[in-house]
């Protein structure tokens, strides 16, 4: 028998991976290339050239004994340092390799950080829309989830929501931005505020209260938007960042947390990640992705198909009469349901589109589409959508 945590799991499920599992089936009874699979955040674009070249000189020079053998559970020195100075070349901050753990992805670091500072019953504040595994994440802590509503039609966090949902149990929120699934850029405005509210409920309640900022689509900004960097507005900042989407390597999982010696409790905290990444089972990262980190910290993958991806699907769902928002980064355009959710999913279902359902995001009346796919494959797509909306619409 099975733990009643994981029933409980296994029950919510994943809307996004079944939805891709039915692709799949729909594409052996039509083809491939009559679905339109707009399911899943599966980066489209290979990753530079730079990395494959990377792997094998990392392979072929680097002693055996040493790339498939242990280090430090915080990662190799000479990896965290090549992080720390690219964040400090970006960000002018003031990062050393002490204050970086190397970490299987950013879903590996965020349930690192969630197992080092919260205790059964504490509270983690999410804000919708938002990735659902946050609430698998949290809950495996024993943790307890606190939603702050959808702010329409920004998405930007409410924060006069935010405020009022912070407790003296409250341990951490967490933020992602550019944000999964709307695509939306918190302001700088915006973050800043967030920092003087927690800064001041902290001292009301005699707390520390964390943001965890979940970062794998930092890179991905367009129309010259850049994120924000949280730590610089808020010293009580974890970073979990993964380089899934900024190298399109979603299957190497590798990223890192970072964390200021400005941060409450640095040292004690600092420890108690590396003992929460031994207790998960991860011991450390993989060496030869975090060697490879090293050799490709200044490469980044091309944006512009994505770039040309999301305007032509924004320029041409607006057209056809659908209320989206504007995605200012990541590759998710957040599209309004003009009728019931899951009659609009089921009747996108009829043409091939797949789409994801806004329920599984907090955020019913929504939508996703993931628009990391061909280029060919949305333009194929656009006369089903143009049905779709005809059939809706009633034009």
């Amino acid at each position: 028998m099975i733990s009643e945590k994981m029933k409980n799991i296994m029950k919510s499920g994943s809307a996004i991976r079944a939805m891709f599992e039915e692709g799949k089936r729909l594409s052996e009874i039509y083809g491939k290339e009559n679905v339109y699979d707009f399911s899943l955040g599966n980066p489209s674009i290979p990753a530079p050239e730079k990395v494959n070249k990377a792997i094998k000189e990392i392979v072929d020079s680097v002693d055996p004994l040493t790339l498939h053998g242990y280090m430090t559970n915080s990662g190799y020195v000479s990896v965290r340092k090549a992080v720390a100075d690219d964040l400090n070349k970006r960000y002018n901050a003031s990062y050393t390799a002490d204050n970086i753990v190397m970490t299987v992805g950013a879903a590996g670091g965020l349930n690192v950080a969630l197992k080092a500072i919260v205790n059964a019953g504490e509270e983690v504040i999410v804000i919708a829309p938002y990735f659902g595994e946050y609430d698998n994440y949290i809950s495996n802590v024993d943790g307890q989830i606190v939603v702050v509503p959808p702010n329409p039609p920004t998405f930007q966090p409410d924060l006069s929501a935010l405020k009022k949902a912070i407790t003296p149990k409250t341990r951490a929120v967490i933020v992602n931005t550019p944000n999964n699934p709307t695509g939306v850029i918190y302001g700088k405005d915006t973050l800043r505020d967030l920092g003087k509210i927690l800064k001041k409920k902290s001292e009301e309640y005699s707390t520390v209260i964390y943001i965890i900022s979940d970062e794998p689509y930092r890179e991905l900004a367009y129309d010259g938007e850049i994120a924000p960097f949280i730590p610089n507005y808020y010293s009580n900042t974890i970073i979990g960042y993964s380089y899934s989407k900024s190298l399109s390597l979603p299957g190497e999982r590798i990223g890192y947390l970072a964390i200021s010696d400005k941060a409450d409790g640095y040292e004690e905290l600092l420890s108690a990640c590396n003992v929460a990444t031994r207790i998960l089972g991860f011991v450390n990262a993989p060496s030869l992705q975090q060697l490879l980190v090293e050799k490709c910290i200044d490469e980044k993958t091309d944006l512009s198909a994505y770039d040309e991806n999301r305007k032509l699907l924004y320029s041409a769902l607006s057209e056809y009469g659908f209320e989206c928002v504007k995605p200012q980064g990541a590759f998710y355009l957040f599209v309004k349901c003009p009728i019931n959710e899951s009659d609009f999913v089921s009747k996108a279902k009829s043409y091939n589109i797949l789409v994801v359902g806004g329920k599984s995001f907090c955020c019913e009346g929504y939508v996703r589409i993931a628009y990391c796919v061909s280029n060919k494959m949305i333009r194929t797509s656009l006369p089903s959508f143009e049905k779709l909306a005809k059939e809706i619409f009633g034009n």
